[in-house]
């Protein structure tokens, strides 16, 4: 996951996502990168559980994963939680 975020593209990608489903051609306009790149990108995102995507008719319809950042959120949290307990030893240690 943290592969696919960083990309810089590919984060404008999520952000110009937003709320709703958006395709595939939408979302090349709002980067300004190709179609091909932006498939691309979007497959690596979908990967990583970031995206989701369905197709209605020829279209290919994108939306954020929630399920996918819930695992970037826990990981966070505990990452966070470690450093401030070492943090929290470190300065008991200074006393």
């Amino acid at each position: 996951m943290f592969d696919a975020l960083c990309d810089h593209t590919r984060r404008q990608l999520l952000r110009a996502i937003g709320d709703e489903p958006v395709a595939v051609g939408v979302l090349a306009e709002r980067v300004a990168v190709g179609r091909p790149a932006v498939s691309k990108h979007l497959k690596v995102l979908q990967c990583a559980g970031l995206v989701s995507h369905h197709s209605v008719g020829t279209r290919n319809l994108y939306a954020l994963a929630p399920e996918g950042y819930a695992v970037a959120q826990r990981w966070f949290a505990d990452t966070w939680t470690a450093a401030l307990t070492a943090f929290a030893r470190h300065l008991e240690q200074q006393k």
